[in-house]
């Protein structure tokens, strides 16, 4: 390649994620070619300012104590003003000037107003390409009600659950009780939108429930009571091909839960004990070509483009899907990286690999 692509990273955002998409903010600025690739960092703060942030990895390192952030440094990134152009602006306390055209969008953004089909939409608004899957499959791997409805339609395996509105609850909050009784102890009590165990509590009893549907209700209007299952946690890591080409499921990965209750918030990004994450999973090649063939459908079943993450649990009765993740993280302990990486590829060739592949289908 003798020129170079200009790619457009876009982090942070509005979301109760913003750090952990900081944090893979820095790994991909760490990982990416600079000899084939000029990044322009684009940070969203948390009231939404799109800021011309600096190409430091450092700056945006995953802390456990100090979680990184987007600071409103004054800057203002303006997007082309219609599909003509794909020329990037700031405006700054000396005035405004060009970043250049833009060949590609990088948007690692998750959670709510990112990761859910908003930033999606702005984008093919004005006619950026861009890593990902489009607005629809986006806002479905956001809403977990509606992402169990469409696997659920596609005849793939999904864990019981009930949704209960905030109007539900307050005044028919008997509805929620009965859901609660209907899939059984113990349950999962989850924001349907939001993501890496936010605002996620486990239910052994209906006294419980109460405090678990305050804890989800300050993150969503909208909350899935879930039953509990007992099995193995895996994920894999799936990679849509180019115009011709299948998509491909990475080697699986392993979460296994030893002194919590369940894999949440501090034990992903905080270095909480009791979790280990092991890739590859230990599984027979009968039970990840089982694996690897699910994944795909429900990467297909959502409409999804360029990548995800898909989580499982393997339980006595057989496989069952937990969730999918359309904007998986890219930190140094995430498990979409870590799947690849074991598969054979490295972290530029990963990042090469998902900026050839949106830019081939789009």
């Amino acid at each position: 390649m003798t020129d170079k692509l200009t790619v457009a990273l876009l982090f942070g955002g509005r979301s109760s994620e913003h750090s952990i998409s900081c944090a893979t903010a820095g790994g991909v600025l760490a990982a990416i070619d600079p000899d084939r690739y000029t990044v322009i960092p684009i940070g969203i703060t948390p009231d939404g300012a799109f800021v011309l942030e600096v190409n430091d990895p450092d700056r945006f390192r995953l802390n456990a104590d100090a979680l990184p952030t987007v600071v409103d440094n004054g800057t203002r990134v303006r997007w082309p003003d219609s599909t003509k152009s794909r020329e990037l602006t700031v405006t700054d306390a000396s005035g405004t000037r060009s970043l250049g055209t833009v060949d590609l969008v990088f948007p690692i953004l998750h959670g709510p107003f990112g990761e859910d089909g908003t930033v999606q939409g702005m984008l093919e608004l004005v006619g950026l390409p861009y890593v990902g899957s489009g607005v629809l499959a986006s806002a479905l791997g956001m809403d977990k009600h509606f992402t169990k409805t469409v696997l659920q339609h596609a005849a793939l395996p999904v864990a019981p659950w009930r949704t209960i509105t905030a109007e539900d609850w307050a005044e028919a909050p008997g509805m929620a009780y009965a859901a609660l009784a209907g899939v059984g102890f113990p349950a999962f009590v989850k924001p349907a939108r939001a993501g890496s165990s936010v605002g996620v509590s486990k239910v052994t009893t209906s006294e419980q429930l109460a405090d678990a549907m305050a804890v989800a209700l300050a993150e969503d209007s909208k909350v899935l009571i879930e039953a509990g299952l007992v099995g193995r946690e895996l994920e894999i890591a799936v990679l849509q091909g180019r115009p011709g080409e299948p998509t491909r499921a990475s080697v699986a990965g392993e979460v296994i839960v030893s002194g919590r209750d369940f894999y949440d918030f501090d034990a992903k990004y905080r270095g909480a004990p009791g979790i280990d994450l092991v890739c590859p999973a230990a599984l027979t090649e009968d039970e990840l070509a089982v694996m690897r063939g699910l994944a795909i459908r429900a990467f297909d079943a959502i409409d999804a483009a360029g990548l995800a993450r898909v989580d499982f649990f393997l339980t006595a009765a057989g496989w069952v899907i937990n969730e999918i993740n359309t904007m998986p993280g890219f930190t140094p302990i995430s498990m979409f990286p870590s799947c690849w990486l074991a598969s054979g590829y490295t972290y530029p060739q990963l990042i090469d690999e998902l900026i050839e592949v949106a830019l081939s289908r789009r």
